[in-house]
């Protein structure tokens, strides 16, 4: 797997190059992959998980980055925690999956294990993540089978794909500039100089629209609002012109003014850069306007994916419909009370037999949904539902 220069929106006449060291370890990549499938045991068993589930999408081979059979575990003192339980899903260039669901159901879990950031004491037991950046050339490699903290996967952590994180009080150093930190991105991942940097940075902070960028530069994250700090986590994920995107509520701490503003520049790079994005959030509204594909998520597993439009036209599994019902539209009258979704998410040590959504459903099939667990299976010719009331 090779990586190829490209020119960024960014003004700056030396151009974005990429560091060489850094395209020479992800070139690497493929060629150790092939040797490694033959004699490593791991890699070998996630192959396996990978091929013996839902069979091979129409689109597999044309997307980015494909995951299959993904399982993140948590191993507490009260047991073991099933916090990504078997997802499947691909990303097209270009395209933007959106991945829905309350809180917990292990959105972001799925998100960081895609990069191997996940924090003790959980641990990626089963899966494989294909990041393939030129699907026309076949030329995948399975992120897993690199050491989280190898040389490859730092090349292409950041670089490669990026992450907008959920908490960006908590996401930057507070004893450096934020100048400091955004020049280590970009020294990591591409070969501009100082000054170059230093300029790319403020354009950067200057599109995401943070006031008196050159100033902010030399700025600690403390001296910066929540709104801000959500809006320079962006421009420092978006700095380094990635292939892939992953934003885990990138919009929440903004105004809708702003949120339309980020929007539209994600959208814009995009469409410039044939840039794939992951986006997870709970705005349904957000997923409307912005996704193009939309995968549902419950208690650590996919219960429906398709296209958005047939998200919300026709959504098919009892959770994603309620998950409808319960947005106000513009025909709720004033004091009207809003549905909600009865119950809560089961705890994960706790988790109830059979489908997991039973205890909720107002579709629950007694003797069935409380026995075994529903496959994800077609539907039609572009959903797919984990639901027995489309079981033949």
């Amino acid at each position: 797997m090779t990586t190829e220069t490209r020119e960024p929106p960014a003004p700056l006449d030396s151009g974005f190059r990429r560091n060489d060291d850094a395209s020479a370890r992800i070139g690497d990549a493929s060629a150790r992959n092939d040797d490694m499938s033959g004699g490593d045991d791991g890699v070998s068993a996630r192959n396996d998980v990978a091929s013996g589930g839902n069979g091979d999408s129409p689109v597999a081979g044309d997307a980015i980055l494909s995951v299959r059979g993904l399982e993140t575990q948590f191993f507490t003192d009260e047991g073991i925690v099933r916090a990504v339980d078997g997802v499947d899903f691909d990303v097209l260039p270009g395209t933007t999956m959106g991945i829905v669901g309350e809180s917990g159901c292990g959105k972001s879990i799925t998100a960081k294990s895609i990069l191997q950031i996940v924090e003790a004491p959980g641990r990626i037991i089963n899966g494989e993540i294909s990041y393939n950046p030129r699907p026309e050339t076949n030329s995948s490699t399975d992120l897993l089978s690199f050491d989280a903290n190898s040389n490859e996967m730092r090349a292409i952590r950041g670089g490669e794909i990026s992450m907008i994180f959920q908490e960006p009080m908590t996401s930057f150093s507070g004893l450096h500039t934020f100048g400091n930190q955004i020049d280590e991105t970009l020294r990591l991942h591409t070969n501009l100089t100082k000054q170059e940097r230093f300029d790319l940075g403020v354009d950067w902070l200057a599109r995401v629209g943070i006031p008196n960028p050159t100033q902010r530069m030399h700025e600690y994250p403390f001296r910066f609002s929540g709104g801000q700090l959500q809006r320079a986590m962006i421009a420092m994920a978006m700095c380094t012109n990635p292939r892939v995107l992953i934003a885990d509520e990138p919009t929440t701490a903004l105004d809708v003014t702003t949120q339309a503003q980020i929007l539209d520049l994600l959208q814009r790079m995009q469409e410039e850069n044939d840039m794939a994005i992951l986006f997870i959030t709970h705005d349904l509204g957000v997923i409307s306007e912005i996704a193009d594909e939309v995968t549902v998520m419950y208690l650590g597993k996919v219960v429906e994916t398709g296209p958005v439009f047939s998200f919300f036209d026709e959504p098919k599994h009892p959770y994603s419909k309620a998950l409808l019902t319960s947005i106000p539209s513009m025909f709720t009258s004033s004091r009207e009370r809003l549905p909600s979704i009865s119950g809560s998410i089961p705890h994960p040590q706790n988790r109830p037999m059979g489908c997991a959504f039973h205890p909720r459903c107002q579709s629950f099939m007694e003797g069935t949904c409380d026995v075994r667990e529903p496959e994800l299976a077609s539907v039609n010719e572009a959903q797919e539902v984990s639901c027995f009331l489309y079981e033949e």
